[in-house]
């Protein structure tokens, strides 16, 4: 096997670009950076099945140091850069993370994040200009040979889930282990079967990279020798010059992006050349279907879709064309057999919903939490992260919501993610979540919480307006009891809303009630 996990011979060709610092990394630079911190790793102790946690915005270092652990044979961990600091130093402490590199943009959070003086036990490296407690990154790699380490064997990430349940859950796979350019590269895959994905193609990450598809597709695309162009934080505009800016062949989403998207003045959407871009990836939460269809017209039918999860449990995709034959469907079988189970285990016919499991997939564990992943297995020998959904006759899949998001109203069973796909279209909202708080009638009432294009127009009047627009477009039932304002939802980067803490928020009354001829404020 080749020495270089890169997919390309041409060394001078650009790997990373990061705008809009403008910031470019050569294929020679990247294997020689990655080279140098995979020596650092060694020097530090870390041997195969060690753990490197990277706390970091978006920039080029990222790719170097996942590359870095990726051929060292680590787990890499990339800890989420909007947790507070005791949710990061949870990642830090439950993954055992011997050495951390931090980003000194992001120094205070470092600090707190490992205040506690056992975490890090092999180092506290820090990018840029380092703080007290800590050694510059820079100076440590600069000293070491850009050649592989002797015993180059393929790692994995560690990443957690988004917490949009409750606490974030480490995912841990079996490190592939075996030599370098042997791992299954599953989206590498995918981008070169189904997408025609060849080397020289570009490839836009407009996502934080310390989520699980921003960083498996971008490094992915150094496997295939693509560059990967990565976006310091999402803003629309800039995500339109950067296609083309570079030429873009490819590029991933989520749909919150889509709708920021399609919320800018015509004339910006019209001002850019986009003709260069041949699949438009979106994954990693529900998509609207009149923001799929609008960006079908706007973009033509390059969007290709794919469920999954970060646990790897199954995977569906549908093209652009499936999909306006099937709107709402996130497609066939990509990886392992669907099954839609009630909670006796017993299987369900089309159109019925029940809890999605997978067979045929491979295995993974919860790190350090073996009831979890219990729980995430049947007897079967399938695997399922809680989703609810139904298949069609033609075995296509369509996905109704999280279980743990689910309300039972009046002995209902109500999906808040119908709910939002409603609402969302409705002008006057930027954002919204829809939980179930307690009812004594009911059990629970359906709650919307929205976040006004307008801020100054919370109130009674659009609340009553949402509630009509409502049930123009679901059954009674499924209408919020009442809606409330807030001038922002708790999301994660990559769109996933954290429905615990909005949640929590209510019950804790942080978020003010306006139900029609009530008072509201944001």
């Amino acid at each position: 096997m080749s020495q270089t996990p890169f997919g390309t011979t041409d060394l001078s060709q650009a790997a990373i670009v990061v705008e809009p610092a403008g910031t470019v990394v050569t294929y020679a630079e990247l294997e020689a950076r990655s080279n140098r911190a995979a020596h650092l790793f060694r020097a530090r102790g870390l041997e195969r099945g060690s753990c490197v946690a990277i706390l970091s915005e978006n920039r080029a270092e990222y790719l170097e140091l996942a590359w870095a652990a990726q051929r060292a044979g680590l787990y890499y961990v990339g800890v989420n850069i909007h947790l507070t600091p005791a949710e990061a130093a949870y990642i830090v402490r439950d993954s055992g993370a011997g050495l951390v590199v931090a980003s000194d943009t992001l120094g205070e959070l470092a600090d707190e994040t490992l205040a506690e003086p056992e975490l890090a036990s092999a180092g506290r490296l820090m990018l840029g200009t380092p703080r007290e407690g800590w050694e510059s990154y820079e100076a440590e790699v600069a000293r070491l040979p850009g050649t592989p380490i002797d015993d180059q064997c393929e790692g994995d990430f560690l990443l957690y889930s988004s917490g949009t349940t409750g606490r974030p859950k480490g995912i841990e796979r079996p490190l592939p282990g075996g030599p370098l350019g042997t791992a299954p590269d599953l989206p590498g895959q995918w981008l070169r079967a189904l997408m025609g994905f060849t080397p020289g193609d570009v490839y836009l990450s407009p996502a934080p990279l310390y989520h699980a598809a921003p960083l498996a597709w971008s490094m992915s695309t150094h496997r295939n020798g693509g560059t990967a162009v990565v976006l310091e934080r999402f803003d629309a505009e800039l995500a339109l010059a950067a296609i083309e800016r570079h030429r873009v062949t490819h590029s991933q989403w989520v749909p919150t992006m889509f709708a920021r998207l399609l919320k800018l003045p015509a004339p910006v959407r019209a001002g850019y050349d986009l003709s260069s871009l041949r699949h438009a990836v979106h994954a990693a939460a529900p998509c609207p279907p009149e923001v799929k269809r609008a960006m079908i017209e706007w973009w033509g039918p390059v969007l290709f879709e794919y469920y999954s999860s970060t646990e790897g449990a199954g995977a569906t995709s549908i093209t652009s064309e499936e999909w306006l034959r099937k709107p709402g469907s996130v497609g066939r079988p990509l990886m392992g057999r669907p099954h839609i189970v009630d909670d006796e285990g017993n299987e369900l016919p089309a159109g019925t919903v029940g809890t999605i499991w997978f067979e045929g997939t491979t295995g993974f564990s919860y790190h350090a939490d073996p009831d979890k992943t219990a729980a995430a297995h049947d007897a079967q020998g399938r695997t399922s992260v809680g989703d609810v959904g139904h298949l069609d006759e033609d075995g296509y899949l369509f996905l109704s919501d999280r279980r743990a998001h689910l309300i039972i109203s009046g002995g209902v069973n109500i999906y808040p993610r119908e709910i939002e796909d409603a609402l969302l279209m409705h002008p006057a909202v930027a954002d919204l979540g829809v939980v179930g708080l307690p009812d004594p009638d009911m059990g629970e009432r359906v709650v919307a919480v929205v976040q006004p294009q307008d801020p100054a127009a919370a109130g009674p009047e659009l609340a009553a307006d949402l509630i009509a627009f409502a049930r123009t477009k679901l059954g009674g039932h499924k209408v919020p009891r009442d809606i409330r304002f807030s001038g922002e939802l708790p999301r994660t980067p990559t769109g996933k809303m954290r429905k615990h803490e909005l949640r929590d928020r209510l019950l804790h009354e942080c978020v003010v009630p306006s139900t029609p001829g009530g008072t509201a404020t944001s």
